[in-house]
């Protein structure tokens, strides 16, 4: 198989669209409609599915798919080693928490932006499990997460260390009080979120299982929601500042077992490690490099 076509074959299922990949890859349309006909005829099946509206994949472009996006970002990542000079600089693309980006990484990012100018630092957030399988892919070069991450294929470093705190409506005095009602709401992001996780088996190892969970985009709306009665939440006590201060939530102190949770760094095993991160990394293990800690 050509890298090209899979290059291709990658950009039409990521696309839906002939036309639409042809113009991401600065071809034509007929010349990618007969590489993706060259690779189904290599391979002896049939990759997509054609109607008017696009193309869908057929279940064995399902399955190649995944290996198409592994050999394109390895790609990427060999010709970024070969031009890695020793000298920070280029793009450098990580990952992180939306917690730990609120929390700890403005500064040291401000921080590393004054001392390697020629580094051009972005940072994708999520949660841990969409940036393992990101820094699995090679599609980000590293990423701060929960831990720890317990996989082969990955070197993890621990960075930070928080101290989670229970938040609810102000009226409830009690981590009891909270863990006693019928039905126990939580107010979290989307499914992965490491927080979450703890949340969830806080309560299962305390019998509760009837949990519904409620699922906002941002920080800043779970907290409100939290105040307005809505449920509870589980995050890292840094992050309140003066809002249990002044009475829109109350915040409840864990068992030591439960509250302490390290943010690690992780990165592929076997990928190149570039100039740039190399950088970044010793930076953020200066004692000042972290206004937070």
């Amino acid at each position: 198989m050509d890298l090209s076509d899979l290059k291709k074959f990658e950009a039409v299922a990521r696309l839906g669209s002939m036309n639409r990949a042809a113009a991401a890859l600065n071809t034509v349309q007929s010349n990618m409609t007969a590489r993706i006909r060259k690779l189904e005829d290599e391979l002896g099946v049939p990759l997509f599915v054609r109607s008017a509206k696009g193309v869908d994949l057929t279940p064995a472009g399902d399955r190649l798919l995944p290996y198409a996006q592994r050999l394109a970002n390895l790609s990427e990542e060999a010709a970024r080693a070969v031009r890695d000079d020793g000298m920070p600089g280029g793009p450098l693309v990580l990952g992180s928490l939306e917690t730990t980006a609120a929390l700890r990484l403005s500064p040291l990012i401000a921080g590393f932006a004054d001392r390697h100018p020629d580094v051009d630092l972005s940072l994708q957030t999520g949660t841990s499990s969409e940036l393992v399988e990101k820094v699995l892919q090679n599609a980000i070069e590293g990423a701060f997460v929960c831990g720890p991450v317990d996989h082969p294929n990955l070197i993890e470093d621990v960075f930070f260390t928080e101290d989670l705190v229970l938040l609810t409506p102000p009226d409830l005095q009690s981590i009891e009080a909270a863990f006693s009602c019928d039905e126990t709401r939580i107010i979290v992001l989307r499914l992965g979120c490491s927080y979450r996780l703890i949340l969830e088996g806080m309560l299962a190892r305390r019998g509760i299982v009837n949990v519904r969970a409620m699922e906002f985009g941002t920080l800043e709306t779970i907290v409100a929601c939290v105040g307005a009665g809505l449920g509870i939440t589980l995050l890292p006590k840094a992050m309140i500042g003066p809002v249990w201060q002044d009475g829109r939530v109350a915040l409840h102190a864990l068992p030591p077992a439960e509250s302490r949770v390290n943010t690690v760094f992780i990165r592929r095993r076997d990928s190149h490690q570039s100039a740039s991160l190399a950088a970044f990394l010793d930076h953020a293990r200066l004692p000042d490099a972290d206004a937070a800690e």
